[in-house]
């Protein structure tokens, strides 16, 4: 290997430990930013989250374009927590309604525990008009969810692509609910609001079997 060579591995060397020293450090500050929301409430000034992380807005800015990609990043790694939180849960369980009321108190589980920083994903309004972190992480979580349908249904030999919509579907109307039971200060306990919840999607969901004998239903065809 001659020097040239030798000088561009080197290069090379030096750009992949940047790299990665700059996604852990991202990483370290994204955690430092929840952990300051858990604090200081679901609507801090950028200054504030700064300092409660212990470091100043240039250190903030060098790692994240600008504030609304902090909030960004932040939003993901809530809406990644919150899929971690539903998997195992899920696993656990064999029946088809478990499946459906251990995501859902799972998910109420979360943000019962987590407040702030559910407020601050879902009502954070200090972004850029572009940047929709409601959206992503609403997508990260329907994603996830979708992965845990799409499974249990390929298990039943039914067809899996109902999983992607219905997942959506479950999402946006739990989130809306737990919303609402945030913003009323939890009027009701969280066991019996799962099961509320949960009875009322069973209705739908129980239909699977059904739907595969019917024409036109999810059993899988040649398609």
């Amino acid at each position: 290997m001659n020097s040239a060579d030798e000088g561009v591995n080197r290069s090379d060397g030096r750009s992949r430990r940047w790299a990665d020293h700059r996604e852990r450090r991202r990483a370290e500050l994204v955690e430092a930013v929840i952990e300051a929301i858990r604090e200081l409430g679901p609507e801090p000034g950028i200054d504030a989250v700064a300092a409660h992380a212990g470091v100043s807005k240039p250190v903030l800015y060098r790692y994240f374009e600008d504030k609304s990609g902090l909030w960004l990043a932040v939003g993901r790694q809530a809406a990644t927590a919150v899929v971690e939180a539903i998997a195992p849960a899920v696993a656990a369980v064999r029946e088809e309604r478990d499946v459906v009321a251990a995501a859902i108190d799972a998910y109420l589980t979360f943000i019962e525990a987590d407040p702030h920083v559910y407020r601050f994903v879902v009502h954070q309004r200090g972004i850029a008009r572009d940047t929709d972190v409601v959206a992503d992480a609403m997508d990260t979580v329907a994603s996830g969810l979708a992965r845990i349908l799409g499974d249990r249904l390929r298990a039943l030999g039914l067809d899996s692509g109902p999983a992607l919509p219905w997942a959506y579907g479950i999402v946006g109307y739990v989130q809306t609910v737990a919303d609402w039971w945030l913003r009323q200060q939890q009027p009701i306990s969280r066991t019996a609001l799962a099961e509320y919840l949960t009875t009322f999607l069973w209705g739908g969901i129980a239909g699977i079997r059904t739907a595969a004998d019917t024409p036109g239903g999810l059993a899988v065809t040649g398609r």
